[in-house]
């Protein structure tokens, strides 16, 4: 596949790493803009799933943080729909899988159906895209499920943040501010 047609899906991970640490909104306003130029362009996108994950935050809605405005005023079409049937049966393919893997504990398993994880892997099946995450694939992991571990087990491609930008790019130019 061409660079130029390659779809990134963003797990929840990535908006939350990138804020908190070393894209902070404050530091690196160049990574937040990037975002909202390559979803126009069709490149990137994450699911609703992700944003509402995002939009529950760290504090109450009473006082929201800088990354949930960040997502109320993200456009529309960044956190796509999952919702449609295709996706919903590659999810159920992999919930399939999860449920009867015994690596897993159980906790773990009922995690993976609540979060947005499974939702994120299924989208980039369904459309031929790369998840992209800040998680690592880890083969002997019972406490919870990796989702590189589902990327690979179902043939999805996934890579971290820093791939993405490099494989798409991406440069933020120093700029002294006085």
């Amino acid at each position: 596949m061409n660079q130029a047609h390659k779809l990134f899906v963003l797990d929840t991970n990535i908006f939350i790493e990138a804020h908190r640490r070393y894209y902070a909104q404050d530091l690196c306003p160049g990574f937040w803009e990037c975002l909202i130029h390559y979803c126009q362009e069709r490149r990137m996108l994450s699911i609703d799933r992700v944003r509402a994950e995002l939009m529950e935050g760290p504090n109450n809605q009473d006082t929201p943080d800088k990354l949930t405005e960040w997502v109320k005023n993200a456009p529309n079409d960044l956190f796509i729909s999952s919702a449609e049937q295709s996706v919903v049966d590659v999810f159920a393919e992999m919930m399939d899988w999860v449920r009867r893997n015994d690596q897993f504990r159980l906790d773990a398993k009922a995690e993976f159906a609540r979060v947005a994880d499974g939702w994120v892997a299924a989208y980039a099946k369904g459309h031929n895209a790369i998840v992209v995450t800040q998680e690592k694939f880890n083969p002997d992991v019972k406490k919870r499920v990796p989702l590189p571990n589902v990327c690979r087990q179902f043939g999805v491609s996934y890579q971290d943040t820093f791939d993405m930008l490099r494989e798409i790019e991406v440069r933020f130019d120093w700029r002294h501010h006085r």
